[in-house]
């Protein structure tokens, strides 16, 4: 599984930019993946350390593969970055690049994407019971459709989830999203995304408690960090960056650095499309 597990890493050369990586400095790398992030940063300047986390063992497996060569300049905790505690460390900088990675939205098992048939899954960490599967098969109607809306922005939640209601129990990611497709209109069905898109994001996010999750992060991170030390955030959709964009702007313990959100240049968005709805945002430790 390790040697599947890959993720290409967006804004990379902006984020290590606006990081100002200092020699012997300690950085924390809350989303490690498959370790892209880390590995820039342990190349940027001499003796600096990294920690990184993530929930997904999968993702911990590949970046202790990919960075081995650092030796014990990089240190892993597995588990949800909200429940993390440094205790006595401060680091001269914090990232996070949120959402899902290329290795779980491309391994068919793990349920994130209804491109390939697999259980619907979707969880990050593994070990945790509740699945996509059992929101979809046993909520109310009128819970999921409150969730599609919410966490999704689904403006036909409510005509989905009663197709799903109707149809249901569901086994598999294509099952649900042909569902999905055959709930909305033609027009609709045949838009520039497919229909079950937003769904999907929705269930994703719910399954693994992204948004609390976040909120907590971000009111915690700034108190990790050392004066003038950077927190970089990463952002893949409006419900992540309008939390991320307030969050640091309301913080009494950060400046924040950009004043609109760094996007991917053209150069980027040809080599990896995922990086087009990527939004960065910088803040600094006063």
């Amino acid at each position: 599984m390790t040697n599947e597990f890959y993720h290409l890493p967006v804004l990379s050369q902006e984020l290590i930019t606006g990081l100002m990586i200092r020699p012997g400095g300690h950085y924390l790398d809350a989303t490690v993946g498959g370790g892209g992030h880390s590995k820039l940063i342990l190349a940027a300047a001499p003796d600096v350390q990294v920690t990184g986390i993530d929930r997904d063992g999968d993702a911990i497996a590949a970046a202790k593969d990919n960075l081995q060569d650092f030796g014990d300049r990089i240190q892993f905790w597995q588990g949800n970055f909200a429940q993390y505690q440094p205790g006595a460390i401060l680091f001269d900088g914090i990232i996070a690049d949120l959402g899902v990675s290329s290795a779980q939205f491309d391994i068919p098992e793990r349920g994130f994407s209804f491109r390939h048939t697999a259980d619907l899954d979707m969880r990050m960490d593994r070990n945790q019971s509740l699945t996509a599967a059992e929101i979809i098969n046993h909520w109310d109607e009128v819970k999921l459709a409150n969730i599609f809306y919410q966490y999704g922005e689904e403006r036909l939640s409510r005509r989905i989830a009663r197709r799903i209601v109707e149809k249901r129990p569901f086994q598999t990611t294509t099952e649900l999203a042909d569902a999905i497709a055959f709930s909305v209109p033609p027009k609709y069905r045949y838009g520039r995304i497919h229909p079950a898109t937003r769904v999907f994001q929705a269930l994703r996010i719910v399954v693994n408690q992204e948004i609390s999750s976040l909120e907590t992060f971000l009111n915690l991170a700034p108190n990790w960090l050392k004066p003038g030390g950077i927190i970089g955030m990463i952002s893949f959709h409006s419900l992540e960056d309008r939390l991320v964009k307030h969050s640091l702007r309301d913080s009494p313990l950060l400046r924040v650095i950009t004043k609109k959100p760094i996007i991917a240049q053209e150069q980027e968005l040809a080599e990896n499309p995922r990086s087009r709805s990527a939004k960065l945002r910088l803040a600094e430790r006063k």
